[in-house]
């Protein structure tokens, strides 16, 4: 697997993501219907903060071979965080069935789960040796 690939599309993920938390936290609890005001203005943007620095941590990380046991933290953090996201994710739109745009979201992170599944158990030097 592609992990170069992996990160950079997570990456670029959780900088756009964090970046519209970060900069927009008030228009964009509006659009979801929530009051803009008091502490969870401050909350979504501490949760951009941390979409930015998943994201740099997956962006300058993405040169470094990842699977099996190398830069094993990397890969079981994203792993969890995505695994953890999708399952909120899919909760939610079980529940509430007019919220349609949530299931693209829903299957980008069960995909992105996925991906980082199959990296930390698999070990990088299995596919150059099958090649």
């Amino acid at each position: 697997m592609n992990t170069k690939l992996l990160l950079i599309t997570s990456a670029l993920l959780m900088a756009a993501g964090g970046l519209g938390l970060q900069f927009a936290p008030r228009e964009l609890l509006r659009y979801g219907g929530y009051p803009a005001t008091g502490i969870l203005p401050v909350l979504v943007q501490l949760l951009g903060a941390l979409y930015l620095g998943f994201a740099l941590l997956n962006w300058l990380s993405k040169g470094v071979r990842t699977g099996g046991i190398y830069a094993r933290p990397l890969a079981l953090g994203n792993f969890a965080h995505f695994t953890v996201g999708a399952l909120t994710l899919l909760k939610y739109v079980a529940g509430a069935p007019e919220a349609g745009s949530i299931w693209a979201f829903a299957t980008g992170y069960a995909l992105l789960a996925l991906l980082f599944g199959v990296v930390l158990v698999t070990h990088p030097f299995r596919e150059v040796l099958q090649e």
